[in-house]
């Protein structure tokens, strides 16, 4: 069967890389031109234009690779953050389609949350800094890798070691972290959605509340699913789970498929 090709752009979360998406890649390449930039401030993107940095900078700069790579309304893709920036760049008209899968900026004002999330990722991270040359020995046993990495994925026992510390050395390199965790970003109110969009949520979620898992009032027309046995990071958990619900936002395939 041959497919037009349209454009597919993959869009990670705060403190990763375009690398998160790379058992993805393989599966949607097919079907759509795949695109998977590196956020500015993370390691391997683009240095941010000034500090502090803010989401509406996020923002920019991943318009501005839309406009560097000739991408009028691709097709987007984005974990946490990404989902978050893929449907701040829906509501420029910058996107076909839109799949967020557990995006950021959906909790509520003044309640906290954002503060308590970050908090954990920031020790986190802290805490990686610091014991990073005893990673390698650490990252051995598959049940240390669950319990470190039980923020960002279900089974972490099923995640390599190499890649593990791949994780640990992209939040280590990425430079805003303070700024965007310090940082006010919350979705507002898109209604009608400029584009169709899904919301997908993991069904084994940590790092967001439970009571975002329903009806999204800032995306009331968003098509909502969850995702069964995957975590935050749903992409290194079930890429093949992530592939379908991607192109079936995209029409590439039909629920039938």
């Amino acid at each position: 069967m041959a497919y037009d090709k349209s454009a597919l752009v993959l869009l990670h979360g705060i403190a990763m890389s375009g690398n998160a998406w790379r058992d993805v890649v393989p599966l949607v390449r097919d079907y759509h031109e795949t695109y998977v930039p590196t956020a500015a401030g993370h390691r391997g993107g683009p240095s941010v234009r000034r500090r502090p940095a803010t989401m509406t900078d996020i923002v920019d700069a991943a318009e501005r690779y839309l406009d560097e790579c000739d991408l009028d309304r691709p097709h987007l893709a984005g974990n946490s953050m990404g989902g978050f920036v893929a449907i701040e760049l829906a509501r420029r008209g910058r996107a076909a389609t839109v799949c967020a899968f557990s995006p950021g900026g959906l909790w509520t004002s003044g309640d906290g949350f954002q503060q308590r999330a970050f908090g954990r990722l920031q020790r986190g991270i802290a805490l990686g800094r610091r014991t990073r040359p005893l990673l390698p020995f650490l990252y051995r046993s598959p049940v240390v890798r669950r319990l470190v990495l039980r923020d960002v994925a279900h089974r972490g026992d099923r995640i390599t070691a190499h890649r593990a510390i791949e994780f640990i050395d992209d939040g280590i390199g990425c430079t805003v972290l303070a700024d965007l965790c310090s940082a006010e970003w919350q979705v507002a109110l898109i209604d009608p959605l400029p584009c169709p969009i899904t919301i997908a949520w993991g069904g084994k979620e940590r790092l967001l509340p439970t009571a975002a898992h329903g009806t999204i009032r800032p995306l009331p027309q968003a098509n909502i699913v969850t995702l069964p046995n995957v975590g935050h990071v749903p992409m290194v958990d079930d890429p093949g789970l992530v592939a379908r619900t991607i192109l079936t936002t995209t029409g590439a395939l039909t629920v039938d498929d």
